[in-house]
């Protein structure tokens, strides 16, 4: 099997499938609303993406504080992003990027 990445209009997906018709039936399976736009079959086993593609620069590392107001929140996004500006004082746009870029990071 091959690793391949599949792009609709509304998603990206990373699957394992025997070809590429087997990928787009994957992406028809899960998301019958979506329309296709692309599908590549990856040149290697990893998949990568770019933290620069992202906006997230080589000095972002995850945030013990962000990670706190997660826990704390329970999960709660909206609520994790309160506490956070609470806890620092940052705004509205530093607490979010700061909660959401944690939670891309495996919180």
């Amino acid at each position: 099997m091959a690793l391949y990445e599949i792009e609709t209009n509304a998603h990206v997906m990373i699957a394992w499938a025997n070809d590429q018709a087997a990928a787009e039936a994957v992406a028809r399976e899960n998301y019958p609303e979506d329309q296709l736009k692309r599908v590549a079959k990856r040149p290697r086993d990893v998949w990568v993406i770019s933290k620069r593609m992202l906006g997230i620069d080589g000095s972002l590392e995850p945030c013990d504080k962000a990670r706190d107001c997660l826990s704390r929140a329970k999960g709660d996004k909206v609520h994790a992003i309160r506490l956070y500006m609470q806890d620092t004082g940052s705004d509205l746009h530093e607490a979010q990027r700061a909660v959401e870029t944690n939670m891309s990071l495996g919180w």
